[in-house]
């Protein structure tokens, strides 16, 4: 395989200003693409406001013979999604990679989380996904063209303590991602999700002293692969943490079909329900939605009308 390159490309990356965003963003104008820098430059809790950490960025592309250009809208609302993807287009004139990885952090045990700070954390990471996606999708299936990379977590994926809103923000881009891939996939679009880790601002509090090497720059390759015309792969999830690279799949036992159920049946069957030796992995795409009524639809009309 040749050196992949981004020539031509534009990508824009949200959260672009430091940590994972800004590894993103150096790799692939290194790369040849043309990148829209966008971070509004916000604390770690979504607070205050600082151009700085995109300019400079932005700078450092161009001083490594790149271009970038830095944009500070909010994804936090529609109109400041409308603005990157715009941002993009007035200057480029066209949008072919869209990488969205701005996040804030507001921990809190589960009974104690303020209301506020549920809506605030999704409003970033969930609904920020959508207010970038949804103005940039249309541009992409008229190019015939289009990479979208949307970031989960292993928090969306496993949940942890004291992260309820993160953990539901993270889960529900799966399911965004999964739309995405299936949409885009007759005009070209593919769109997958990225489940990183790296030691970041994120890691405030925790202690790093015994953990492998895990620069936010370790993770970039395989988020430059998603955004390259030459990934294979859509609807699907990539793990990267600490140099490995892996996909996450969502599975289902074959199960047990019954044509009527108690309580205690489906108890005294809990083991043959839960058992994983023969799991159905379904593809996203190109009918993975339907091809799980299909094929519990067909167990169904495999089985006797009455069981005892």
């Amino acid at each position: 395989m040749g050196d992949l390159r981004f020539d031509g490309r534009v990508a824009v990356i949200t959260g672009a200003g430091r940590g994972l965003g800004r590894a993103y963003a150096l790799l692939l104008a290194s790369k040849g693409a043309k990148v829209v820098v966008d971070d509004p430059g916000v604390g770690l809790r979504g607070e205050g406001a600082d151009g700085g950490p995109a300019e400079a960025v932005v700078k450092e592309i161009a001083a490594a013979g790149g271009e970038a250009v830095a944009c500070t809208e909010s994804v936090a609302t529609a109109a400041g999604g409308r603005a990157v993807i715009e941002s993009a287009l007035d200057r480029y004139g066209r949008i072919d990679v869209l990488i969205h990885n701005a996040g804030i952090h507001r921990p809190a045990p589960l009974a104690e989380m303020p209301y506020e700070d549920f809506e605030a954390v999704l409003d970033v990471h969930l609904r920020g996904a959508f207010h970038v996606v949804r103005p940039a999708f249309p541009h992409m299936c008229e190019a015939g063209y289009g990479r979208v990379v949307l970031t989960s977590s292993i928090g969306g994926l496993y949940g942890n303590h004291g992260v309820a809103d993160y953990a539901a923000a993270k889960a529900g881009v799966i399911g965004l991602s999964n739309v995405v891939a299936l949409e885009g996939a007759a005009a070209g679009v593919k769109c997958n999700v990225v489940v990183p880790a790296a030691v970041t601002r994120m890691a405030e509090g925790i202690d790093t002293s015994a953990y492998p090497p895990m620069d936010p720059g370790l993770a970039a390759p395989a988020v430059g692969w998603l955004a390259h015309e030459s990934c294979s792969i859509t609807g699907e999830m990539l793990v990267t943490i600490a140099g490995r690279v892996a996909r996450a799949f969502i599975a289902e036992t074959p199960g047990v079909h019954r044509p009527s159920w108690t309580i205690e049946q489906v108890g005294e069957r809990m083991a043959e329900i839960r058992d994983t030796a023969a799991p159905w992995v379904l593809p996203i795409v190109p009918s993975g939605h339907n091809d799980h009524i299909r094929d519990s639809f067909a167990m169904a009309a495999a089985q006797p009308t009455h069981e005892d």
